[in-house]
C-alpha cells in the first residue's frame, strides 16, 4: 500500500492522533509503507496525518552522519509517543515534507526521553538529541494536529500567505 505526503490545506494535517490499541501485521504494513514514503520523499521523519491516517504513530530515520550522540537503530518507529522529559532548547531551520519549500526558525528541546510502544505493543523509552529529538518533536506534533506553521511568528506567516494559498490550492483531498 504505497502513501504520498499529504499537503497543507489536506484537513487531516490538523486531526489529532487517535490512540494505536491493536498491534498486528496491519500495523506493521502500515510502518512499512510510511518509512518508504519518507524515504521516497528523502524526509527524516514522518507522522501518520501526512498519509492521511489518524493513528498516534511516526517514523524517524536519522542518517548516521548526520547524529549528534548515539542513535537507536534506525528506522524507528514510535506508537503511542509521548515526551517524558526534554532538556535544553535548540533553534534551528526546519522544513516538512507536508510544506515543500517553506522552512523557518523553530524552537525545540535540543534533548528529549520519550517514551513508546514499539509494534509489539512494549514500552519502550529512547533519549535522543540534535535532530533526532528535533525531529521527534516535529512529528508528535504532527501527531497533536499542530504545524510546522504554527510555530513561525505572525510576520512570517503573513510572508507566506501566498505559499500557503497556492499549497492549499494544489491539495486535492482524496475521496
Amino acid at each position: 500500500m504505497p502513501y504520498s505526503i499529504r499537503i497543507y490545506g489536506d484537513p487531516v494535517l490538523r486531526q489529532k492522533a487517535r490512540p494505536v490499541t491493536t498491534f498486528d501485521r496491519a500495523l506493521a504494513d502500515i510502518a512499512e509503507a510510511m518509512i518508504a514514503a519518507m524515504r521516497a520523499a528523502y524526509g527524516v521523519g514522518l507522522a501518520a496525518q501526512q498519509v492521511g491516517l489518524t493513528l498516534d504513530l511516526c517514523v524517524i530515520e536519522i542518517p548516521a552522519g548526520e547524529a549528534e550522540g548515539p542513535l537507536p537503530p534506525m528506522p524507528l518507529v514510535l506508537v503511542n509517543p509521548r515526551l517524558a522529559e526534554q532538556v535544553g532548547e535548540s533553534c534551528a531551520e526546519e522544513g516538512c515534507l507536508s510544506f515543500p519549500g517553506i522552512v523557518g526558525p523553530v524552537r525545540r528541546a535540543a534533548a528529549v526521553r520519550v517514551v513508546y510502544q514499539d509494534l509489539n505493543g512494549r514500552v519502550q523509552e529512547v533519549r535522543l538529541q540534535g535532530l533526532a529529538a528535533r525531529a521527534v518533536q516535529h512529528e508528535m506534533d504532527h501527531l497533536a494536529g499542530v504545524l510546522l506553521i504554527d510555530h513561525f511568528s505572525t510576520a512570517r506567516r503573513t510572508m507566506l500567505r501566498p505559499t500557503l494559498r497556492r499549497l492549499k490550492a494544489q491539495t486535492v483531498s482524496p475521496a
